[in-house]
């Protein structure tokens, strides 16, 4: 027969045990509230690929640059940033590190950023190597219905296979031109 103080050290051991399975669930469910309301708005402001894309452009260097030609050879990421977005200044450099590892084929819009000379002197100051089409009107950005800046367009054979925007880790962007090789 047990005490009625027994019967209490039991119940408040297991209210500790309680509380951090609840609090271990209420996580779990804001995470994938998160989660889903994330991708929804991700999918939402993604770029869309335009009926008759213009895929052969000029970069601010004046060097001919084939989208179509880049995305048959691998999947080819295509970055729509600006030197006025502040999101871009995180973002850029993983996409300086993703072009330099040559294992993808990676091409930036650089969305109203200036004159030739300005851009090119953004990306000698931040040290960027990457390819860069000056988009000085923003037409580019436009054609593809961009909303925001970054955002990201994965091609393959000259054709999208996926769009996104946002803060994207280097492991995920990696992840997904390695996915659009694949299948």
């Amino acid at each position: 027969m047990t005490t009625d103080i027994e019967q209490t050290e039991v119940k408040s051991k297991k209210r500790p045990k309680q509380k951090i399975i609840s609090a271990i669930k209420t996580i779990m469910i804001y995470g994938l509230m998160f989660a889903v309301i994330y991708t929804a708005v991700n999918w939402w402001r993604q770029p869309v690929m335009p009926a008759n894309p213009q895929l052969q452009l000029t970069d601010y260097q004046g060097q001919a640059v084939d989208l179509a030609a880049l995305s048959h050879e691998q999947p080819t990421l295509v970055y729509f940033w600006g030197t006025w977005c502040s999101v871009c200044n995180f973002t850029s450099p993983t996409i300086n590190k993703l072009a330099a590892a040559n294992d993808y084929s990676v091409v930036t819009i650089a969305v109203q950023s200036g004159s030739n000379q300005e851009l090119q002197n953004y990306l000698t100051e931040k040290d960027f190597a990457f390819t860069t089409i000056n988009d000085q009107e923003g037409l580019i950005f436009d054609d593809w219905q961009g909303q925001v800046t970054p955002s990201y367009v994965v091609l393959k054979d000259g054709e999208m296979t996926q769009g996104l925007t946002g803060i994207q880790p280097l492991w995920s962007l990696k992840l997904r031109l390695w996915l659009s090789s694949v299948f």
